[in-house]
């Protein structure tokens, strides 16, 4: 007889493995981070910003996954940093463009080495990481429609 419950059980959730794989990594970014004095949310913020230098906070909400009561905190700070400059756009004062400073942009050369880093916790060959990659993403394409 099946037992009904058996989908309640940890070791039957694809969600489970996702979440403490995710907690993992972040914390083998952390010393990494602290020496840019970076939380992993500003990190992949600053990601994005250089590689698109400017854009607006809603776009960069939907690049991260993140609302933007979660992403504001974030820019502010890095403004307070001087990595980010927050300018409302003149035609659209609801529309908030944040823009990477030239302080930002140097701070990626500090940054560099980090994914290389955080790659060595990872004992997955080349296949495998795109393999990953590829199904995360296919997973979160999901949650975008």
């Amino acid at each position: 007889m099946e037992d009904k419950y058996a989908v309640l059980k940890l070791e039957n959730q694809i969600c489970f493995p996702l979440y403490a794989c995710s907690k993992e990594i972040v914390k083998r970014y952390k010393p990494f981070l602290e020496e840019l004095d970076l939380t992993y949310t500003q990190y992949i913020t600053m990601m994005v910003l250089w590689e698109h230098k400017q854009m607006n906070v809603k776009e960069l909400g939907r690049y991260l996954f993140l609302d933007s009561g979660t992403l504001t905190p974030v820019l502010k700070k890095l403004e307070q940093k001087g990595w980010v400059q927050r300018v409302r756009a003149k035609e659209d004062e609801r529309v908030l463009n944040v823009t990477l400073t030239e302080a930002g942009e140097a701070l990626k050369e500090r940054a560099v080495e980090i994914p290389y880093k955080v790659g060595a916790y990872m004992k997955l060959d080349q296949q495998e990481a795109v393999q990953l990659y590829q199904l995360l993403h296919k997973v979160l394409g999901q949650f975008e429609q």
